[in-house]
């Protein structure tokens, strides 16, 4: 039955229980049985991405998790669908999302344009699925503090975030950076489209800025873009007198920081090797089977919101205040 799947299960000997959220509003952390007990399924909202193949190939065909499977996806064009399926693997296709509930026991939500994240999720984190929101979060500040404030009521665990900032090789700069003279400036470069049709600086401007905000720190208090088309560069002033410089990327590909610490300016590099599977799967992983977070809510919404007032600035290219909510 469909609503077996998130029943609680009594396991004995040596298995282990199985968390559910058959009752809205109540979840525990959940612990996954052994993979030849009880397999994790996970679901796909969202196919025009090549994330979604990706996501495939990860679990169902390098079989990095031994244990967790996507077994469904819902694309937004039958062609985008079939083609996720063919290159991830992956088994089933839904017509309707809402197929999935009472299937699955985690969703990832995969959609190009943010505005149509929040939408989707929200009556799986509303019945208790676990879920994993692809960069970036949302498209307004507002719609995501009323989406975490209600997964909170909800107790159902949600994250996001940018694969280049949950990183082996961004949490090791941010480990240099505590042993370095104070930083005065900072210049970060990075792919980005300020026309893109998939939500301008949102789409690939989350690569530059949220890995800023765990390096230095989320009080930016203001932001300016100066435009050369759809590419160009902003400032961004924080709280605590910090400087920061965002080159926007036209051609070239990759992501750079460079900083001012004392008499050098020099390129900060990761020292450490990405692990294998790469840290933002493995947390992800690691939230669905546990519950615990990798990332706090108001992480999330303040990256939202910079990136909300570097959109309003590329409209004007004037000084615009970022209006950081609490959630």
């Amino acid at each position: 039955m469909k609503s077996s799947r998130r029943k609680f299960i009594k396991t004995t000997g040596k298995g282990v229980a199985i968390a559910s959220f058959a009752t809205p509003g109540f979840i525990t952390k959940a612990v996954f049985a052994k993979p030849q007990e009880q397999k994790l399924v996970i679901g796909i909202i969202g196919a025009e991405n090549s994330h979604t193949a990706g996501f495939g190939k990860l679990f169902n065909i390098d079989k990095k998790f031994p244990g967790a499977e996507v077994k469904y996806v819902w694309g937004e064009t039958d062609e985008f669908a079939k083609a996720a399926m063919k290159k991830g693997n992956i088994p089933e296709q839904v017509k309707d999302p809402k197929e999935m509930l009472g299937n699955i026991d985690a969703l990832i939500v995969d959609h190009r344009h943010p505005k149509y994240h929040l939408e989707a999720a929200w009556p799986f984190v509303e019945a208790g699925v676990p879920t994993f929101v692809d960069k970036p979060f949302c498209y307004r500040a507002s719609e995501g503090k009323d989406f975490l404030q209600m997964a909170k009521q909800m107790k159902t665990p949600v994250t996001s975030y940018s694969s280049i900032a949950q990183s082996s090789a961004t949490f090791d700069m941010m480990k240099q950076i505590k042993s370095m003279d104070k930083i005065s400036q900072v210049v970060r470069t990075g792919t980005a489209d300020l026309d893109s049709k998939y939500g301008g600086i949102f789409f690939y401007g989350v690569h530059i800025v949220q890995p800023l905000m765990y390096m230095f720190g989320e009080d930016i208090e203001e932001v300016k873009v100066n435009r050369n088309g759809s590419a160009g560069n902003a400032s961004l002033k924080f709280a605590s007198g910090l400087f920061a410089t965002l080159i926007f990327k036209h051609k070239a590909y990759g992501w750079e920081t460079f900083v001012e610490s004392g008499s050098q300016f020099m390129e900060l590099k990761p020292g450490v090797e990405e692990s294998d599977p790469p840290k933002n799967y493995a947390d992800m992983v690691e939230m669905f089977k546990t519950g615990r977070e990798p990332r706090s809510h108001q992480s999330i919404l303040n990256c939202v919101s910079v990136l909300e007032a570097l959109e309003k600035s590329a409209k004007t290219e004037k000084w615009t205040p970022v209006e950081l909510l609490n959630v």
